[in-house]
């Protein structure tokens, strides 16, 4: 799974995510994109689903770029405890996203087989998603 190899604090805030996504919004590698459309929180678990789904249905073809990585530490605190105790300890990292990222990007392989392994691939994801193209 991923997760950053060393954090400068290891807790972190939750923050706010409003807005439209200013950085990774645009196509940078391959011809085709998977673009979310909706906000929310992308877990490294819920990245390599995606990513496996995408590999298996174009059966390893063409070139797959993942653009999002998850450096966000989530707490959690154990089950039937009191508060009182100070925050919980990291469970797992996730990436925030808002709309207009653009998560994973396809290279070398038909526009059609593309278009089908994202549609795949989308349905992992927590949010909703739209396929993009460099032709639109």
């Amino acid at each position: 799974m991923l997760m950053p190899a060393k954090t400068k604090y290891r807790k972190r805030m939750k923050g706010r995510h409003r807005g439209q996504a200013t950085q990774g919004n645009s196509l940078s590698f391959g011809n085709i994109a998977l673009q979310a459309t909706d906000r929310g929180f992308l877990s490294s678990r819920q990245i390599e689903a995606a990513r496996r789904a995408i590999s298996r249905s174009l059966k390893r073809a063409g070139k797959l770029w993942i653009r999002v990585f998850p450096d966000k530490p989530i707490t959690q605190r154990p089950a039937e405890t009191r508060m009182g105790h100070g925050k919980g300890s990291v469970e797992y990292y996730v990436c925030v996203i808002k709309p207009g990222r653009i998560i994973f990007e396809l290279g070398g392989v038909s526009d059609h087989a593309a278009a089908e392994a994202f549609k795949l691939a989308s349905f992992k994801l927590p949010f909703s998603t739209t396929v993009i193209s460099r032709d639109f």
